[in-house]
């Protein structure tokens, strides 16, 4: 059944709202995608606290009209569109996405959204295999760790040799 004018304007309005509030939004393009596998993914979106659904371009068009994005392109697309947002990490619908996409050839990205401002597909791909939050800021504490690391073995080092040699001569003894 149709949506009626004004449904259609409350997604719209949805849209431009999950959109303008995002820290990072990804947009692909799908055909003949299998009910369980998107079950599957829309759970581990849900899970993860992304926003994920499909839209339609005329739609997204009016949206990306309305915030300035490039919407030229958007009637040309062939497939369904659908778009991830999240307003807790911008990496995060990227990731996912791409997890996703490595298992299901029949998606693919279109460009994405960081920081309000437009990304395209290959700069999308390169924002998924980024490491996530967590991991930079393990290597960031691992790296300001290191030479303390090397000073603290340096200095044992020393100390294992004296206690070394003072047992070699209790052991003369």
């Amino acid at each position: 059944m149709p949506k009626s004018r004004q449904e259609k304007e409350t997604v719209l309005q949805n849209l431009i709202a999950s959109l303008k509030n995002a820290k990072g939004a990804a947009l692909t393009v799908f055909t003949g995608l299998k009910v369980s596998p998107d079950r599957a993914f829309r759970h581990e979106l849900y899970r993860q606290g992304i926003e994920y659904s499909v839209v339609k371009k005329t739609l997204l068009r009016k949206a990306f009209q309305e915030l300035n994005y490039p919407s030229e392109g958007v009637e040309k697309i062939q497939g369904n569109i659908s778009i991830a947002t999240s307003n807790q990490d911008a990496v995060a619908p990227a990731k996912t996405l791409d997890t996703f996409i490595k298992d299901n050839q029949t998606v693919s990205f279109i460009g994405g959204i960081l920081e309000s401002q437009w990304i395209d597909a290959s700069r999308v791909k390169a924002l998924a295999q980024l490491p996530g939050r967590e991991e930079l800021i393990a290597r960031t504490v691992g790296t300001i760790k290191a030479p303390l690391s090397g000073f603290v073995n340096v200095m044992a080092g020393n100390l294992r040799g004296l206690v070394n040699v003072l047992k070699a001569i209790q052991e003369n003894k």
